[in-house]
């Protein structure tokens, strides 16, 4: 579902011109961090839209969750300003028809998973949910670089599954359970994958956390540090398609997994 393409120029819609024909290179494959290369001319007054690579996956649409990894950084000086590839964790945008800025929409809708896209725009206009304009002027051109990762509807699940339900008789002492096996591709260390879960608290087993609450699916790198720890152990080498229950220190996870990039 998803290709790793070089990141090459192939199109660019009309969304303003630089004043000096001026554009950023970018170089770099799909999932790794871009290296963004800014030239010495002024950018254009209005928002730019490239599409670098396309790929491969559904394209996203109107009310979907979107889940990209996105690189920021400043025209001037090729100041960085914001990574998830550093963070580890992909962002979620959901299309609902609020809060969400123009530029993104028009940059993140109707493209295939797997598609780098980039955007150059004044900060005003370039910032999209939960990114806050701290340290830059709304009028500073920054660059961002995203990488598709897919579009989700809100309550997306495993086909012909009802939604997740914790075990009553499972204890953060216990291993994990796989619940349904999965038939899809395996889950490697250092993955990012697609999914949505349920936490319940232990012993009251109350709901303290749900992606289904949170608007929708989300990315998660399974690193160290990105994840809950008992997730690593309980996700690798299983198959996209799986639900596990996760014992924790203090909860219990269950949790549908839905898809999987692997880094290359």
């Amino acid at each position: 579902m998803r290709l790793f393409w070089p990141a090459v120029l192939v199109l660019a819609t009309s969304c303003g011109v630089a004043e000096d024909g001026t554009q950023p290179v970018v170089t770099g494959e799909f999932g790794s961090k871009p290296k963004v290369a800014i030239p010495r001319g002024r950018p254009g007054r209005t928002p730019r839209i490239t599409v670098l690579s396309v790929g491969s996956g559904r394209p996203t649409v109107q009310g979907d969750v979107v889940l990209a990894d996105v690189d920021i950084r400043s025209w001037s000086g090729n100041r960085p300003y914001l990574s998830t590839y550093e963070a580890n964790q992909p962002t979620t945008v959901v299309f609902d028809g609020r809060s969400v800025s123009e530029t993104w929409r028009r940059a993140l809708i109707g493209r295939p998973a797997g598609s780098r896209v980039m955007l150059v725009s004044p900060a005003a206009e370039a910032l999209g949910p939960n990114v806050p304009l701290t340290g830059v002027a709304p009028g500073e051109t920054l660059v961002l670089v995203f990488d598709i990762l897919g579009g989700y509807p809100p309550d997306a699940r495993l086909v012909g599954r009802t939604l997740p339900v914790v075990p009553a008789d499972l204890t953060p002492s216990a291993p994990p359970r796989t619940l349904i096996d999965g038939s899809g591709r395996e889950i490697v260390a250092g993955a990012k994958v697609v999914v949505q879960y349920v936490a319940a608290a232990w012993p009251s087993g109350a709901v303290v956390d749900s992606s289904y609450r949170r608007g929708g699916p989300g990315a998660f790198t399974l690193k160290p540090g990105a994840v809950p720890a008992a997730w690593l152990d309980a996700l690798v080498g299983r198959r996209v398609g799986s639900r596990v229950a996760v014992p924790a220190p203090d909860r219990i996870y269950v949790i549908d997994v839905l898809d999987t990039i692997t880094p290359e």
